[in-house]
């Protein structure tokens, strides 16, 4: 889902960028008043992790493959308008740092990948809440219907603005049926990597999770919290596990997005990127010849990158007059 510059034309492109500064500006808001201090390494963490995560491509047919979006996830774990920001501080890092996403392209690609996906995946992990069990059960089953719907989302949206900004003379109708029969399968994965997030999550520290604060311990069958600092080693821990090792096992094949574009005759569209001699463009290490190794050392600075940034960002942001005792009230609410 990592559009090129190119694939959508120059209006479209500012639309969509008029659309997601003015939503993240709201986000920015609303996560003031909202976020918990003890939730900000978490959401650090979370955004490390989606990075990460989207290191690793997995296949989904033959010749396609997919990888994380994780708004759903950052949005189950944090609220939609903290995971918005969450994924968009990943979208931002992976076009300034990795050549991965068309600058011109992060008006669409922060609304599909960001916006989208947490905003609409949290109000399908609502309604799903409404008819499952409220217990961890039903929290991680939602999940995982709310994390592989969102993906589905986001190609419906892409479509749409390929209706409105297309670059080149392929019909919509095309475009909308490719995108949505190959994220759906995509979906599958997402919904699998979210299930299990969350419920690492749950059964380490339920407290944390702003999708399941209408629960009481009991309803989550009274799980042991881990300590938060063992909970934040190991959380940075799993990211550098998968930028650093999962990753190298990731399918080579193109994603949906890209796919899409080769069947129906746009990939000629993309642009190359302007960052594409970077250090760490395409998630390569300059001057490192071992593919491995470079791609370890791309990874590990990838999760820092995003961790540091993510975390200072959220510790921004954060509402620092609030009284002792705000955070329980909040958490109530």
């Amino acid at each position: 889902m990592h559009a090129p510059d190119g694939f959508l034309n120059a209006g479209t492109a500012v639309a969509t960028g008029a659309v997601s500064v003015g939503t993240i500006g709201v986000a920015l808001r609303r996560t003031r008043e909202q976020l918990r201090d003890k939730q900000v390494p978490l959401a650090g963490i979370s955004a490390a992790f989606i990075f990460a995560a989207q290191m690793f491509n997995f296949p989904v047919a033959a010749g396609t493959t997919g990888h994380l979006l994780g708004g759903a996830l950052a949005a189950i774990l944090l609220g939609p308008a903290t995971g918005t920001l969450v994924v968009t501080v990943v979208v931002i890092v992976q076009a300034l740092a990795f050549a991965d996403g068309g600058l011109t392209a992060l008006g669409y690609n922060v609304l599909n990948m960001a916006v989208i996906t947490s905003f609409g995946g949290y109000a399908i992990f609502l309604l799903a809440r409404r008819v499952l069990p409220s217990n961890a059960t039903g929290v991680i089953v939602a999940t995982g219907v709310a994390a592989g719907l969102s993906v589905v989302l986001a190609a419906m949206a892409f479509s749409i603005e390929w209706l409105f900004g297309a670059t080149a003379p392929v019909p919509f109708d095309t475009v909308f049926g490719a995108m949505v029969g190959v994220h759906l399968l995509i979906g599958i994965g997402e919904a699998i990597i979210s299930a299990m997030a969350v419920g690492a999550v749950l059964a380490a520290r339920p407290d944390l999770i702003y999708g399941v604060r209408d629960l009481d311990r009991a309803s989550l069958a009274e799980r042991p919290a881990v300590g938060m600092r063992g909970f934040l080693i190991g959380g940075v821990l799993v990211a550098l596990l998968f930028a650093v090792v999962v990753s190298q096992f990731a399918a080579p094949d193109p994603d949906g997005l890209e796919r899409v574009a080769t069947d129906a005759g746009f990939i000629e569209s993309a642009q190359d990127h302007a960052l594409g001699s970077s250090i760490f463009a395409d998630y390569a290490t300059a001057g490192v010849a071992n593919e491995t190794l470079s791609l370890a050392i791309a990874g590990a600075a990838g999760v820092a990158i995003t961790l540091a940034v993510g975390t200072g960002l959220f510790f921004a942001v954060r509402d620092r007059r609030r009284e002792p005792g705000r955070d329980r009230d909040h958490a109530a609410v």
